[in-house]
């Protein structure tokens, strides 16, 4: 196969700094030298396309150790040119090599810095805007992974009074009004924690070039990893998060269990005198945060959420999910709490409608017969079973001493009153999970102290 060679140079260029340039500029973007070379490949391509065709036999030699940069045009002598991007006709391709024959392939080599002054232009500014599609994506393909999780960045910015910019570095993360805690102040150069919310490489409607990273101090997660990032049992799944309530700004539920008989996760949480709970307050603005200890019992879990109020009564109704509570004159107030925050972070943690009453509203709306009919249709109060309804047993909440830890423990292994529990032998009770020897003696020295035994 014929081929003939064409150089258009005139003057050697100096490539050196060239590909200094892109190693450079690698490290700039922080990609990867071989990465650039390729959008300078494509770069070329796409400029050498638009002269001669999408068609076009087009190869980009870059070679550093020469050092040459060059394009090289293949095209076959062909008596019927219909494709001038892949043909050429023989009387053309003798232009440019006097020898070559029919059906032959004809070589032009070019050098694209001496390209015309347009084409250099094109060459350009198609390489600038590959390359900042590239870094697009490479910083969208590095956040996108970290989705969820807690980052640092600094105030840059507010646009409009409504949406904060954040310096995170390799980039810049948004963060919108509903998306803030209310009443929040930064100043430029302040920290800005937050969790990355989500990440879009680009928006429909929208000018400007992605990628998009919303950020978020207003969500529950936000405070998840708060605690998360502050409590080792929280961090090592000793204490589990079982779901949060969120006021942003105001007020914080958060619902908890331990995974080991032998932590409490209330305490876990608050640590000695408050301090392991106190950095977080002041990292969401001396917002309020209650610990929920989780229950299975859905009294008990709703006497938990309603913390600090004191209750003097629960009925629940599983079947629609409501719950009637009671509580004193002077702690009806705590219950419902400011704007009725307390009670809504409540039935948002719990999943019960709530319905609050003093005791005086209810004893009022009880003494109504057709009030108190109503109240009784839809909390009916659960009728006890057994063959001896005379019998009268002692529940295990009742013997003080025994945790609501222990007691779940024991209610689990099916003893769920006092006189059951006597009846066990110390090695029974020590092979109950979560029990243990040393447990086992606590919970029979609690007996011995507050239980009279009588002798029949």
């Amino acid at each position: 196969m014929a081929k003939s060679t064409k150089s258009k140079s005139s003057a050697k260029p100096d490539l050196k700094a060239f590909f200094e340039y892109i190693q450079d500029i690698s490290q700039e973007k922080g990609l990867s030298r071989d990465e650039v070379l390729e959008v300078v490949r494509s770069s070329l391509i796409t400029a050498y396309q638009k002269k001669y065709g999408q068609l076009a036999n087009i190869e980009v030699i870059l070679d550093r150790e020469k050092p040459e940069i060059s394009v090289i045009l293949r095209r076959t002598v062909s008596e019927t040119v219909v494709d001038p991007g892949q043909q050429v006709s023989l009387e053309e391709a003798r232009k440019e090599n006097p020898s070559i024959q029919m059906d032959e392939v004809l070589e032009i080599k070019e050098y694209p810095f001496e390209f015309s002054r347009i084409g250099a232009t094109n060459v350009r500014q198609v390489l600038l805007q590959r390359l900042k599609e590239l870094e697009r994506e490479l910083i969208y393909n590095e956040f996108k992974e970290k989705e969820g999780d807690l980052i640092n960045g600094y105030f840059l910015r507010w646009r409009d009074r409504d949406i904060i910019y954040v310096d995170l570095g390799r980039a810049e993360g948004i963060l919108p009004r509903r998306e803030q805690i209310p009443n929040e102040k930064f100043r430029p150069g302040d920290r800005v924690k937050a969790i990355i919310k989500t990440v879009e490489l680009r928006r429909e409607k929208s000018r400007e070039p992605g990628p998009f990273i919303t950020l978020s101090r207003s969500s529950g997660d936000f405070v998840k990893k708060l605690f998360e990032m502050e409590i080792p049992e929280i961090y090592d799944g000793i204490v589990e998060i079982m779901d949060i309530a969120r006021h942003a700004g105001y007020r914080t539920k958060i619902l908890v269990r331990s995974l080991r008989y032998d932590v409490d996760p209330v305490g876990a949480c608050v640590g000695i005198k408050g301090v392991r709970i106190q950095s977080i307050v002041r990292e969401l603005g001396n917002e309020r945060i209650d610990i929920v200890h989780y229950s299975e019992n859905p009294d008990e879990l709703i006497a938990n959420a309603l913390s600090p109020a004191r209750l003097t009564e629960v009925r629940v109704e599983p079947r629609t999910m409501e719950a009637l509570v009671v509580v004193p004159d002077d702690s009806y107030s705590l219950a419902i709490g400011t704007n009725g925050q307390n009670v809504k972070l409540a039935a948002q943690l719990t999943a019960y409608k709530l319905l609050v009453k003093s005791q005086t509203q209810f004893s009022q709306e009880m003494s109504s017969p057709e009030a108190r009919r109503q109240l009784e249709e839809i909390f009916k109060p659960q009728e006890p079973t057994g063959d001896d309804d005379d019998e009268e047993f002692t529940r295990l909440a009742e013997i003080p001493g025994l945790t609501s830890r222990i007691i779940s423990i024991l209610e689990e292994a099916g003893i769920s009153t006092v006189e059951e529990l006597i009846e066990m032998e110390p090695e029974e009770l020590e092979k109950i999970p979560g029990i243990g020897k040393s447990t086992a003696k606590q919970i029979l020295r609690i007996l011995a102290d507050t239980v009279e035994f009588e002798e029949i």
